[in-house]
């Protein structure tokens, strides 16, 4: 199952996909969002597709995919939590979880064009496990805690500007990280207990030339470890996204060239589905 979201930006409405035919949600739920996850949102549209009561959405191949979560309270982001990354990135990899966060409006659909910021010369690609969390978590007690809150897993993309992260931003990262679109999102939420969050292949790809290819099983910290860890810090709430790091493969290693107007970015996961961005002038 998937759920999806789907329509203008700014006007999309819940889907759910299964077995390949998509089914509208606006009767049980206004929108995929913290509240909708809360409320037990996806045991709700198990029902409903179990007891045949969901009307098919016609013509929903047609539509613009929009991210599949509605606007996240935060997003929050591990640093080098792969450790041929943290190599190519000129760092050893960490031994505690490193923490940045992007403002929740870079949030955007799987095939939204991506405007480069002015002045940027080195915009990377990223691609990354998302975790949508599905109910208020804080000082979880293990890691099996960690796993229960969450309610599923999305492709995301985690695009980033290296000058203005490390050289204009005073020893923190936000200024690269922050960008309009910089995080498009999709195209499906697939329900945690679906998913083997540290089995799942990832890949990235620029104008069709392969750029990424590894898997979850090499992230130096799980997504059970990462949520457990969060959660002695901060207080994650239904809907909130944890972008949880990046393999090698990316322009900052120095082996390819950064991205420029023109170019297409695709990046796809194992069972959650894959992005294509366009880079634009902003």
């Amino acid at each position: 199952m998937q759920l999806r979201r789907i329509g203008a930006r700014g006007h999309e409405k819940p889907a759910v996909v299964e077995g390949g035919v998509t089914y509208r949600l606006d009767s049980l739920t206004g929108d995929i969002d913290g509240d909708f996850l809360a409320a037990d949102g996806i045991a709700h549209v198990r029902e409903k597709l179990a007891a045949g009561e969901l009307p098919v959405w016609e013509g929903a191949e047609s539509e613009r995919i929009g991210s599949p979560i509605a606007r996240p309270a935060a997003v929050i982001c591990i640093g080098q939590n792969y450790a041929a990354h943290a190599a190519e990135s000129g760092a050893e990899p960490p031994t505690t979880p490193i923490i940045f966060f992007k403002h929740p409006n870079t949030v955007v659909g799987p095939q939204d064009a991506v405007p480069i910021p002015r002045g940027a010369a080195k915009v990377d690609w990223e691609v990354e496990l998302g975790v949508v969390i599905g109910r208020e978590a804080k000082y979880l007690e293990s890691e099996q805690d960690a796993l229960d809150v969450i309610a599923g897993y999305v492709t995301s993309h985690d695009v980033s500007e290296r000058d203005f992260q490390l050289e204009q931003s005073g020893g923190q990262w936000s200024k690269g990280k922050c960008a309009e679109a910089f995080n498009p999102v999709g195209p499906d939420l697939v329900p945690a207990d679906e998913i083997d969050p540290q089995s799942l292949r990832l890949w990235s790809a620029v104008n069709g030339e392969g750029r990424q290819d590894s898997t979850t099983a090499d992230m130096v910290f799980t997504v059970a470890q990462l949520v457990h860890h969060l959660s002695q810090y901060m207080v994650l709430s239904p809907g909130d996204l944890i972008n949880t790091g990046t393999p090698q493969g990316v322009a900052l290693s120095g082996r390819f060239p950064y991205l420029a107007a023109g170019d297409v970015v695709e990046i796809g996961i194992e069972g959650l589905g894959t992005q294509r961005s366009e880079f634009v002038p902003a």
